[in-house]
């Protein structure tokens, strides 16, 4: 027997395909089992078939390469041996132009091999005949997807319960009729739902399920097992994502959930539809989601220090159960200058290019704090704006340079702004810090009670007094970034087209 090359399609049923009145099929010979699947029609009047077909085929002739002696000797059982051994699982004949009756001797090989015989009436054309099984087929295939899509949203709306769980795993042998299990990294059944035809609930089928179990769970999780037999997986034989197998009155599939935490997700049925495995991927990445965050380390570390923070405990004293002593603030904002407000999803995998699960979505602006020894990269459809690098205490100063940052790269258009980027020590430096905060206050005081006057000074000087780009960056008309520019130079009796001026405040906004 050749490798068959089945679609993952649903398939069409003889019965179905005999009860289309406008065709006008009859079975004269073959067992009548209604459950006879056909996954396409064929037409050929080669004498020997075999080359080419594939398997699950309903195989259409007229007769054509019939010889006049046929019946007196073998033919007809070599040729009907020869689509069985091809796989194919019906035979239409069409009765005229070249014979006016079904061959007795191919009726009599049909029943001898157990192949369906249809007799084809002369009013129906080959065409409409394969016609029909496309027909029938996309029927099916919609009916599929509509299975398959409302299985989706029952899974979700499952993982959105109280007990989430357990009531994925109902939902989920709801939807296949049979039983789903979730085995813990220890291979113990954690919880399980369903019951399905007796071959499902039989001791043979539970222990070999817990077997394709073992088989998917990473190494590190348990110790290598053998492979079942009739088996099949989907990655390397030595740590597979998925698994199958078959009992008597069962068919079996292993899931293995997360990235190594060992949680596998099993399932028994009594049969095996096209959609069963996108219906059992979505429970298993849902399953995923609701064991591998809360029972990891990482997860835990997290969520006590977000605790610990909302209970009032400094950043510093949280801050090594995150993951790190010195951090980035980097907010972002999708496309450039655009006020599109984020997408979830796309946030989180905005994150997850970064390397950190810490994200804030807000209204404009997505805001990740990063371990500082992850260095930030420019991302697609991104603009970036990154803080140097802190420790916890200075979170929330980094957090203003990081939307200073952001700012710029809005203006001057680049997709990634570091604050503070040049890295050379310039003549600030040699001014002691706290002078030059004493300086920058009283040099800055008459602005002191306007905090929009006091940015739009500080971007506009950023941007090398450009009306256009600070307006950008600010998000407000360029007339009243003139406006606002203008009162600073009043209350600061100071001309701010001197560069001596611009200098000396842009030196007193730096450590102000």
């Amino acid at each position: 027997m050749p490798d068959l090359t089945i679609p993952p399609t649903p398939p069409v049923y003889l019965s179905a395909l005999l009860a289309r009145e406008d065709l006008g099929l009859r079975q004269i010979a073959g067992p009548s089992d209604p459950d006879t699947a056909i996954h396409w029609a064929h037409v050929s009047e080669m004498p020997d078939p075999y080359p080419y077909l594939l398997g699950g085929e309903l195989l259409l002739t007229a007769g054509v390469h019939i010889p006049e002696a046929a019946g007196s000797g073998t033919y007809f059982a070599d040729y009907v041996s020869r689509i069985v051994e091809a796989g194919g699982v019906a035979l239409g004949f069409g009765v005229a132009p070249v014979h006016d009756t079904v061959p007795r001797a191919l009726v009599a090989a049909c029943d001898d091999y157990d192949l369906p015989l249809l007799e084809v009436p002369p009013p129906t054309p080959f065409t409409r005949v394969a016609r029909a099984v496309w027909q029938l087929m996309a029927q099916a295939r919609l009916a599929e997807l509509r299975r398959v899509t409302e299985a989706q949203q029952s899974l979700a709306a499952a993982a959105s319960r109280p007990d989430p769980v357990p009531s994925v795993l109902r939902q989920l042998a709801q939807r296949v009729s049979g039983r789903a299990v979730l085995y813990g990294p220890d291979g113990t059944e954690i919880a399980a739902a369903g019951r399905g035809a007796s071959g499902v609930e039989t001791r043979e089928t539970r222990e070999a399920l817990a077997g394709l179990a073992r088989v998917v769970r990473p190494p590190a999780a348990s110790a290598s097992s053998p492979t079942p037999p009739n088996s099949s997986m989907s990655a390397s034989p030595t740590s597979p994502t998925s698994a199958t197998d078959t009992v008597p009155g069962a068919h079996l599939a292993a899931y293995a959930l997360g990235t190594g935490q060992g949680f596998v997700l099993g399932i028994a049925a009594p049969d095996r539809a096209p959609g069963d495995h996108t219906i059992a991927s979505v429970a298993a990445v849902l399953l995923s989601l609701l064991t591998g965050e809360h029972q990891s380390r990482t997860g835990a570390d997290r969520s006590s220090a977000l605790v610990r923070l909302l209970l009032g405990a400094p950043p510093e004293d949280v801050a090594s159960l995150l993951g790190g002593d010195r951090w980035l603030v980097v907010h972002a904002t999708p496309g450039t200058g655009t006020t599109t407000a984020p997408d979830p999803v796309a946030a989180s995998a905005l994150g997850a290019a970064l390397g950190s699960a810490l994200i804030d979505l807000a209204p404009e602006v997505v805001r990740v704090l990063v371990p500082a020894d992850r260095e930030p990269a420019p991302q697609p459809g991104w603009t970036l704006g990154v803080s140097a690098a802190v420790t916890p205490e200075d979170w929330p100063a980094a957090d203003t340079h990081a939307a200073r940052a952001l700012a710029r790269a809005r203006a001057t258009r680049p997709p990634l702004v570091r604050h503070g980027s040049s890295g050379r020590a310039g003549l600030a430096e040699l001014l002691p810090h706290d002078e030059a905060e004493a300086h920058a206050r009283t040099l800055l005081a008459p602005l002191a009670a306007h905090p929009a006057l006091v940015e739009t000074l500080r971007t506009w000087l950023s941007l090398h007094g450009s009306w256009d780009r600070t307006a950008v960056a600010l998000a407000v008309h360029r007339n009243t970034v003139r406006q606002r520019i203008a009162r600073c130079a009043a209350l600061l009796e100071t001309d701010l087209d001197d560069p001596d001026v611009r200098m000396e405040l842009w030196f007193g906004l730096r450590h102000l």
